[in-house]
């Protein structure tokens, strides 16, 4: 059985374009995998505890020596990790703030990156361990910046993906979205159109 984990990370949730279009995806996802499992993890809904120093310290800590505080830190941080690692599909609902992530993608993306469980460093430089995954982002933005210089967003998520080990990475952009319901719907139609097209089959 095949299991899609949605990301949702957008403040306005339900009213969050990003996770309109990742809901979009998902629905078709469960219509062409009928006895597939989604299971949603809702960043505004449950923001996550940002990195601290007690963070650090318990994962750095050998698992016999660490405090009941250290051990629940640490536990949290597993079961994310292994609602990552059970997934076959990832969606991801991406706002754009202020030209980066939302602060809780960011402390997601802290809590998953682990030294030794999801990648670790050899001889020939770091290895992703979280392997065998399709990652679909869903990117909503107000204003113009895909292939701009000052689109820091698509190159840190591609490249924290990869570093633990999801190559296989696409994205879907609806841009302009604050320029006018011109523009706004177009865009909208566009990634809509996108979106349906990412699980057509491919012809031979």
């Amino acid at each position: 059985m095949s299991t899609l984990l949605l990301i949702r990370s957008s403040l306005l949730q339900d009213n969050s374009q990003s996770n309109r279009l990742a809901d979009r995806f998902v629905a078709q996802w469960q219509a062409a995998n009928p006895q597939g499992r989604v299971v949603v993890r809702d960043l505004a809904a449950q923001p996550l505890p940002h990195l601290s120093l007690a963070h650090v310290g318990a994962f750095g800590t050998p698992a016999e020596q660490r405090t009941p505080e250290q051990q629940a830190l640490v536990a949290a941080s597993d079961a994310l990790i292994a609602e990552l690692q059970g997934a076959d599909v990832i969606a991801l609902g991406l706002p754009l703030y202020n030209f980066g992530i939302p602060s809780t993608l960011k402390a997601y993306f802290d809590q998953i990156a682990r030294a030794g469980i999801t990648f670790r460093y050899t001889a020939n430089g770091p290895e992703g361990l979280v392997k065998g995954k399709r990652v679909y982002v869903f990117a909503a933005r107000g204003g113009l910046y895909k292939g701009q210089p000052h689109d820091t967003q698509t190159p840190f998520v591609r490249n924290f993906l990869g570093f633990l080990g999801m190559s296989d990475v696409r994205f879907v952009h609806a841009e302009g979205l604050a320029m006018g319901d011109e523009p706004r719907g177009r865009a909208l139609a566009a990634a809509e159109a996108e979106v349906d097209a990412l699980l057509e089959p491919v012809a031979a």
